[in-house]
Order: structure tokens, then C-alpha cells, then sequence
């Protein structure tokens, strides 16, 4: 069976989860690239093995796992090792993903990435693109809810991603997430559009 790729990304608090969670609601499969990720850091004794030949033995845990917080304070002190991780973990994760949509009984699946614009690999995989966007106070007021942080902390770590704008650029739909815009109708015409095979 073909699988149709929808590539859901979005940033901090723009609605990408309540958007990826109405997709499966009505019963699309959903693949997460960022728990994968970690999923695979803890069972994939191969990536494992790479990443700690990059990293060093001491990023492994005592099951053979690796430890992200070991992981984080080394790329912390050497920026340039990101690219390489992720030249890495990327092609791991991109493998599970293949095998995971090849499992799933539908002919449409959706693949949730934060980064899947701002770092070029798994947007092959999508063959349609939405940006979740939200008006930037509704991100605030989301993420202080959701984390406990202050307006200043979220605030900075919005300044750190691309903004709405520059990723609904690249995007093939912008699905918008405020109280002015119902999601399911939004995803509903997407998909008619989809099964159609009109995008």
C-alpha cells in the first residue's frame, strides 16, 4: 500500500500535538519523531555504539543505552558536534519511521517533526507539509501553563526557532491553532484533499 506522508511540524507551544492528536483521532497513525528519537537512544545498541564512538564510552548507560544527559553536556561544550549526531541519528530514526509506516493499515500516516524544516532530512519522507502556527501570545500563555515558565523564559526560547512566518513559507498548508480556528475541519479538508489526490 502507498502511504500519503503528511509532515507535521510547528514550533514551541503553536498546537503541533492537540493537531497530531485530531490526526489520530480519526484514526491516522501518528509517528513522533522526538520520543522515537529517544526510544532509540535507549534500544538501538547500534546507534548507540555510533554515538558513543563520536561522544565517548561515557555517554552509555549501565543497559548499554545512552545517557542524554551525558550527551547534552558534550555537545554543549563542542556546537560542532551537533551536525555529526545528527548525521547519526538521523538515518536511524528515518529507518524506524519507514519501518514503522510500512506496519500501519492506512494509506495516509503523519510524521510529527519540530525541526523538519529548520534541519533538512526528514522532510523527503512528507509528501505534504503542515505548519502549526498560533499568534505569539497564545504560544506564551500555552507553554507558561503547560511548563511553569515565565513569559521572559518562553520568550527566549521562541527567539531561538524560526518564526511562524519563516516556516509557513516553506510549508505546503498553514493549519492555524487559536480560538478563532477550529482544528478538525481544517485536517478534515486536508485529508479530503489528500484521498482525492488534488495537494
Amino acid at each position: 500500500m502507498k502511504k500519503r506522508v503528511i509532515a507535521c511540524t510547528g514550533g514551541i507551544g503553536s498546537g503541533k500535538s492537540a493537531v497530531v492528536a485530531a490526526f489520530s483521532a480519526l484514526g491516522i497513525p501518528a509517528y513522533d519523531c522526538d520520543s522515537r528519537t529517544k526510544a532509540l537512544y535507549r534500544s538501538d545498541r547500534a546507534l548507540a555504539r555510533k554515538v558513543a564512538d563520536l561522544l565517548g564510552e561515557d555517554v552509555l548507560d549501565a543497559a548499554g543505552g545512552l545517557d542524554t544527559r551525558k550527551m547534552a553536556a558534550k555537545l554543549f561544550s563542542d556546537k560542532g558536534l551537533m551536525e555529526k549526531l545528527e548525521a547519526i541519528v538521523h538515518p536511524a530514526v528515518g529507518a524506524d519511521f519507514r519501518q514503522w509506516a510500512a506496519r500501519q493499515d492506512s494509506d495516509i500516516v503523519v510524521m510529527e517533526s519540530a525541526i523538519l524544516l529548520e534541519k533538512p532530512f526528514f522532510d523527503k519522507f512528507a509528501d505534504f507539509t503542515i505548519a502549526v502556527s498560533a499568534p505569539e501570545d497564545v504560544r506564551l500563555q500555552r507553554v507558561m501553563r503547560r511548563d511553569g515558565f515565565t513569559r521572559e523564559q518562553v520568550a527566549a526560547r521562541l527567539r531561538n526557532q524560526w518564526t511562524d512566518a519563516r516556516r509557513e513559507a516553506k510549508a505546503d498548508m498553514v493549519l492555524t491553532t487559536d480560538d478563532r480556528h477550529a482544528v478538525l475541519p481544517q485536517i478534515l479538508e486536508l485529508i479530503d484533499r489528500l484521498k482525492q489526490k488534488s495537494v
